[in-house]
């Protein structure tokens, strides 16, 4: 057997056994995960609710939306898509509103990952804390190993809050 053909075969066994690895880990990991992150800001729980609702002008303060298109209502709850600048679309949908102070967002549309956002807005004396939390579901093994450790669970939480700040023009100050 030449030379080139034995680095071909350990080239493809590492590459399936990669794989192999990569479904094993996915299958242990479990479906659901539930995840937080918290905001500290200097802007009243008024402001933050009129903000995370204005759905036509998040393209101004998201980085990673080129547009959010309204759908109409669904047994009346307002559904939106957005369009991320990937190229990527998701359509979401408010399932309970308490203004100002508690939202629920849900994914409105089928897909390898469902779940809702918990968004939770607390007054403090220097403003409000902005609490998302993250209940997902990955049936997908694959697509599970790649949220969890490529990239994070946390990930979209953090830009949506760190775009939230920003568009305060405050530094993103995240509890621990």
């Amino acid at each position: 057997m030449s030379k080139l053909k034995r680095i071909l075969i350990l080239v493809l066994g590492l590459l399936v056994a990669l794989i192999l690895v990569v479904l094993v880990v996915g299958l242990l990991l479990p479906e659901e995960h539930h995840v937080s992150r918290t905001l500290g800001t200097k802007q009243s729980p008024q402001a933050i609710w009129d903000t995370i609702n204005d759905h036509a002008n998040e393209p101004k303060w998201r980085s990673d939306i080129e547009s959010v298109t309204s759908l109409g209502d669904r047994n009346g709850k307002p559904v939106w898509q957005e369009k991320y600048k990937d190229g990527n679309t998701l359509a979401l949908m408010t399932t309970e509103a308490k203004p100002p102070t508690r939202m629920v967002r849900e994914i409105a549309e089928e897909g390898p990952f469902s779940g809702r956002w918990e968004i939770d807005i607390q007054p403090t004396p220097a403003g409000s804390d902005v609490t998302i939390t993250e209940v997902g579901k990955i049936s997908n093994p694959f697509f599970r190993f790649v949220s969890k450790h490529v990239i994070g669970h946390t990930t979209q939480m953090e830009r949506y809050l760190t775009n939230l700040a920003g568009k305060f023009g405050e530094q993103p100050q995240f509890a621990q």
